[in-house]
């Protein structure tokens, strides 16, 4: 998710060092887990609910614990006409994708029957805590402009019109800063999709894009951690100069994908390294050793005290010291991201030590994650879900090793997800799919998230082109249908560059490169490689060794030769065959030219 990647916490008011008084304080808040007989209790009691959302990495959200939940007056408000409820946004991605737009801590009260009444973004210090909480309690009216726009239950078509697209296009320009350098005007980062289509508009031949997109690249090692590797979540003040330290693993997932697609697309070596440094951090410190990936490591050294004098000392001057902690939950959702840029990583080396990391992975969430009939939990144990974003992740995961790795276990695995999802998070009464079971009566109620849409309009496109079948196609309709209908994209700002690809794609055959001979075949294995380091994501790359079976979807349209060869394919016909790498490299290259 864009905005959940972001997960920035908001500071509304400066605070120091927490004191040594206040963390004396022995009165204690009763947390409770989320859960049906919260409300249930609020009910009887005729209580409010206050739902303290945060990150177990976010500085402001031990700062918050520290301070405004340890003030006197705050805990004997709460402990009289409150029930309070604590979530780690990372466990649970249905709450998260609902509150995301209000960053981490995210404070929400509801009434004794559910309504939401107040939503709270980031940091609110004790004075404000006290002061909103008896303003509910005198009154408890919803306060309507602070919610989050309704859930739109209108469909749209399932192509974008020209106007449209090019409205969509010019937003997504306009959130560049032209100043300060990538989009965004308070907090800089990089946000994949949208340099994933700025790669795509600079491939076209738009040289203004080109260079916003190096801005950006070159800008993001400012925020690289030059020490351990690995990117910092953001930076703030408008500026890249000012560091939040923690390292979340969507943020590292994202950063190695599109570094190791500007590495292939521009030729530039600094692009690879900083992938490996990425890399580099994932391994030595957000790596389990069963290989997959841990959660976060926190921002602070010490819960609620700024760290930037920690983040500039070397190696040794960090560990004399301590390290931040780990989170060492290890979720399908985000062991989902981690694969997919490690198998991008993979096909730009060509190295088996990354695909087989890869692999690895995907096995172990397939033993240790799985539900069963193509589904997948988010945790060990989930007192929720399952969740969209888990089973999507690993979808796109096992389509992206299917094509690194042509073996066909891992494109069943990725149908078996695809219509695991139809079953529980296709809205019937309308379009989108939801982010949790639509099929369940939960509270709060199931409902679409956006870049989980456009997520899997892109996963559906990729699996209706792979196997030929019309359902999967159907699949990214019903997406497209919820994400193209009239106000969905209204709020959005720049974050449209990923639904600009997937409607695109939903609407053009992909480049489809056919490699045909034996897979000990040092030729063919040139030329797959070859195919794989394309710099287009919208490609399909198939290697067919007729000792292995029918050609894929039976397409019986490939000539019989003694020899490795290579064809460009479309709309059912294929060109004459490339006999040689050096062949396919140039007719490749005329491909990646405007």
């Amino acid at each position: 998710m864009i905005l959940a990647r972001l997960l920035f916490c908001f500071i509304f008011l400066a605070v120091g060092r927490v004191s040594a008084a206040t963390a004396e304080i022995t009165a204690a808040i009763i947390w409770q887990p989320w859960s049906d007989e919260v409300f249930a209790q609020a009910k009887r009691e005729n209580k409010f609910v206050l739902l303290d959302l945060e990150a177990v990495w976010c500085h402001w959200c031990h700062v918050m614990e520290a301070t405004t939940y340890r003030d006197p007056a705050v805990v004997a408000l709460l402990g009289e006409r409150y029930l309070t409820v604590r979530v780690d946004q990372d466990s649970r991605p249905d709450l998260a994708s609902r509150y995301e737009d209000y960053g981490w801590p995210a404070t929400v009260i509801y009434a004794p029957d559910g309504t939401e009444i107040v939503k709270k973004q980031g940091y609110v210090p004790p004075t404000g805590m006290r002061r909103l909480l008896q303003a509910v309690i005198d009154d408890p009216s919803p306060v309507a402009t602070q919610n989050i726009g309704p859930d739109r239950a209108a469909t749209g078509e399932t192509v974008l019109s020209l106007e449209h697209r090019n409205q969509l296009r010019r937003q997504w320009l306009a959130g560049y800063d032209d100043q300060q350098g990538g989009w965004g005007f308070s907090h800089k980062f990089l946000d994949a999709d949208t340099l994933e289509f700025a790669l795509h508009e600079a491939a076209r031949g738009d040289s203004r894009v080109e260079q916003m997109a190096r801005d950006t690249f070159r800008l993001q090692r400012k925020i690289l951690d030059p020490v351990w590797g690995g990117v910092y979540q953001y930076s703030a003040g408008g500026t890249w100069d000012e560091p939040h330290f923690e390292k979340i693993i969507s943020i590292q997932a994202d950063n190695l994908r599109a570094c190791a697609l500007a590495a292939v697309q521009w030729g530039d070596p600094v692009y690879l390294e900083t992938a490996r440094a990425i890399h580099g951090y994932l391994k030595k410190f957000l790596t389990s050793p069963e290989g997959v990936s841990y959660a976060s490591q926190d921002v602070d050294l010490v819960p609620g005290e700024h760290s930037a004098d920690y983040f500039l000392l070397d190696d040794a001057g960090r560990r004399a010291r301590g390290v931040p902690r780990i989170d060492p939950h290890c979720y399908a959702r985000e062991n989902g991201w981690f694969i997919s840029a490690l198998v991008q990583l993979a096909a730009v080396t060509g190295e088996a030590a990354d695909r087989s990391e890869a692999e690895r992975a995907a096995h172990w969430v397939i033993e240790h994650r799985g539900l069963g009939e193509g589904g997948f939990r988010h945790d060990e144990h989930d007192t929720a879900g399952p969740y969209l974003g888990d089973t999507l992740a690993m979808g796109r995961a096992f389509l992206a090793l299917h094509q690194l790795t042509q073996n066909p276990a891992w494109l069943a695995r990725a149908e078996a997800a695809a219509k695991f999802i139809e079953t529980h998070f296709r809205r019937v009464d309308t379009a989108g799919y939801t982010a949790s079971d639509a099929t369940k009566n939960s509270f709060p109620g199931p409902r679409p998230q956006f870049d989980e849409n456009v997520n899997l309009v892109r996963f559906a496109t990729g699996l209706a082109q792979v196997t030929g079948q019309a359902e999967w196609r159907a699949m990214a309709g019903h997406g497209l249908r919820w994400l193209l209908a009239p106000g969905v994209t209204d709020n959005r700002g720049f974050y449209v560059g990923g639904l600009l690809l997937a409607e695109e794609e939903a609407r053009t055959e992909p480049v489809h490169i056919m490699i045909l001979g034996g897979k000990d075949d040092e030729v063919a294995q040139a030329m797959f490689a070859t195919a794989l380091r394309l710099p287009i994501q919208h490609k399909l790359v198939e290697w067919w060794d007729r000792r292995e079976g029918p050609p894929p979807r039976g397409e019986a349209i490939f000539p019989e030769l003694d020899h490795a060869a290579a064809f460009l394919c479309a709309n059912g016909a294929c060109s004459s065959p490339l006999l040689s790498v050096v062949a396919l490299e140039k007719r490749l290259g005329r491909l990646n030219r405007p």
